[in-house]
């Protein structure tokens, strides 16, 4: 959620670190900070400010020199944005400073008992409790100050630490809250966000949870917090530093609903088995008489993730006559379920981190339950936690609502489905049939978005709508959730999805010419049902968007979508919709990659 930057080497380091914050801007932040330092420094130089990284350095003076330095963008969760609350935290000696990512549940009851010894805060934040847990430390060196620290500390954390007393180093430490390490040519760098690193190298070290490291130019060591050293082999990462550039596109998710085409291809590459008529998932470690055992499908994810699991289990079921079904992690960890040892557990995030589904793989873990991954940063938390997986392959995706991972996600559940469908009872014929479509869908998807032209003018119709109603029915339901979820994020306009088949249990009390619906209409088994609640709505002058494989009578405007075959439509309808939300926030004037009050990679609860 929030960014850390920090490096150690030879450059002047204000700059790299300035510039690392503003690849982690699409996170979503409100405020900003650096300190620096050098082994030839005399203490800790320090700027914050309220707002965007470019109203930070319009702070920064122009002698503000150093070799070692760390920075943060915050989203506020203790204390309004504010330059006192920005981080990084200061101790009052000047010679700690923190940049922290999470929470710390016990905050205040350790604020207590530091304010009681005389300690002056002059933040409301739990981070700078962190501050001066490590800078009242007795320990000789800065790697036990900061365990000391973390000892005391309950909740999550990345964090990253410099100390005046210590300029060589900087010492960080994960728990809950992803630290990525950037090895370089005599120089470290250290982040939260690998995108903050690919400009400078593409070597990298993820820490797994209850792992610290200390960064020196030359060298990095990584141990646990209790002392033991741990070993950490360098990865390298797929994504260039090109893949974050706009790329000629006036947004990064303009950028990304269009790079949906070559997506798709991506994930399908290299994975199709066409002698018999199924696909290669290396990643799942499912042998033929495992993969028998399994008696039910359970998919968590959160957001976008969860209505990709919606359409996920229903592949599941209608491929593999699997029983499958999809649930919020952030409710599913909390509810006491019960966990079934012949029940497959599939872990959905985009950035492989998101705190409520890792918790949820955690515990799923601690039961004994097999869990799979769905993910598309390789080597983040979830994928590293999950017994074996599958990788998405979206590329980066900076704009804070998801695009190319949700359409990514649905094909690779697809390839799962197909994949379970074929050891089980799905015929040759049925099997070659999915592949066939899933084959048809790259240029479909293009053929899609030929039609923006049009789409923006209809989106530019309904733009002045309070609320919209959104429906769908079996396959066509989760599409409605997510075009949904997706018109709220990013134009702020209130978005109802509802099942079709309910309208008349409910919902048509709110049907009037000022609340327009957007029905998916595929071309199905439920093509006559669908159009029965088209004739309902518009028989209460209600207005109708249709996205449908042909055109809809009832309905005011159609948007086409090329028929591919029905358990693969789902995956097609909602890209018309990514573009009427992007062309109603952008005729509304909404910062469209940094929607208000929302961050991409949500590592706290």
């Amino acid at each position: 959620m929030c960014g850390i930057v920090g490096y150690i080497g030879k450059r002047d380091v204000a700059p790299l670190l300035l510039e690392g914050l503003q690849r982690l801007e699409y996170r979503g932040y409100d405020s900003a900070g650096v300190v620096i330092t050098s082994p030839k420094a005399t203490g800790l130089k320090m700027v914050k400010a309220k707002g965007r990284v470019r109203d930070l350095e319009a702070k920064v003076p122009a002698r503000f020199k150093g070799t070692t330095g760390i920075a943060h963008t915050r989203w506020a969760t203790h204390g309004a944005p504010s330059d006192e609350n920005a981080h990084p935290h200061m101790s009052g000696d000047n010679k700690v400073a923190v940049v922290h990512n999470g929470i710390i549940d016990n905050a205040a009851e350790l604020r207590a008992k530091l304010t009681a010894e005389g300690i002056a805060f002059l933040s409301e934040t739990d981070t700078e409790v962190l501050t001066h847990l490590i800078a009242r430390s007795q320990a000789s060196d800065l790697e036990d100050k900061v365990r000391d620290a973390l000892r005391l500390v309950e909740g999550t954390y990345g964090i990253a630490v410099v100390h005046a007393d210590f300029p060589d180093r900087i010492v960080v430490a994960r728990n809950g809250s992803p630290v990525v390490l950037g090895i370089g040519d005599k120089e470290m760098f250290v982040a939260s966000d690998i995108a903050a690193l690919v400009s400078h190298t593409r070597q990298i070290v993820t820490l797994d949870d209850g792992e610290m490291a200390t960064l020196k130019a030359d060298d990095f060591r990584t141990y646990t917090t209790e002392g033991t050293r741990t070993t950490a082999s360098p990865t390298t990462v797929e994504w260039e530093a090109a893949s974050y550039d706009m790329g000629g596109h006036d947004t990064y998710m303009h950028k990304e609903i269009f790079e949906q085409a070559d997506a798709v291809d991506r994930v399908l590459r290299g994975r199709i088995d066409d002698r018999f008529s199924t696909v290669h998932l290396g990643g799942l470690n499912l042998d033929a008489r495992e993969a028998r055992t399994v008696r039910r499908v359970k998919i968590l994810g959160c957001g976008t993730s969860y209505h990709a699991g919606l359409i996920g289990a229903q592949m599941i079921e209608e491929l593999a006559r699997i029983p499958a079904d999809a649930e919020p992690a952030s409710e599913f960890r909390y509810r006491n379920a019960v966990v079934d040892p012949d029940t497959l557990y599939i872990a959905v995030s985009q950035s492989g981190e998101t705190y409520d589904v890792l918790a949820a793989v955690q515990e799923l873990k601690r039961k004994g339950a097999r869990v799979f991954g769905v993910v598309n940063v390789v080597g983040s938390a979830i994928a590293r936690e999950s017994d074996a997986g599958v990788y998405v392959h979206a590329g980066p995706e900076v704009c804070v609502v998801s695009t190319k991972c949700f359409t990514n996600t649905t094909v690779a559940f697809a390839l799962l489905a197909l994949h379970l469908g074929r050891i089980r009872d799905l015929s040759v014929a049925d099997g070659k049939r999915i592949i066939e479509g899933l084959r048809k869908l790259p240029a479909q998807i293009s053929a899609i978005l030929e039609q923006e032209a049009e789409i923006k003018k209809i989106a530019e119709e309904y733009a002045d709508a309070r609320s919209m109603m959104f429906i769908g029915r079996v396959r066509g339901y989760p599409v409605a959730r997510e075009a949904s979820l997706k018109l709220k994020e990013v134009s702020y306009i209130h978005a109802e999805a509802y099942p079709a088949s309910e309208l008349k249990h409910g919902p048509l009390a709110l049907i009037e010419p000022a609340l327009p619906t957007v029905a998916i209409v595929p071309d199905d088994d439920l093509l006559e049902k669908n159009r029965a609640a088209l004739e309902e709505i518009k028989a209460r002058s209600g207005r109708i968007l249709a996205v449908a494989h042909q055109e809809q009578e009832k309905a005011d405007h159609t948007i086409l979508v090329p028929k591919n075959e029905d358990e693969l439509d789902p995956i097609l309808m909602g890209i018309p919709l990514q573009l009427l939300a992007y062309h109603t926030a952008l005729a509304l004037g909404r910062d469209i990659d940094k929607p208000r009050n929302l961050a991409k990679s949500v590592t706290v609860e």
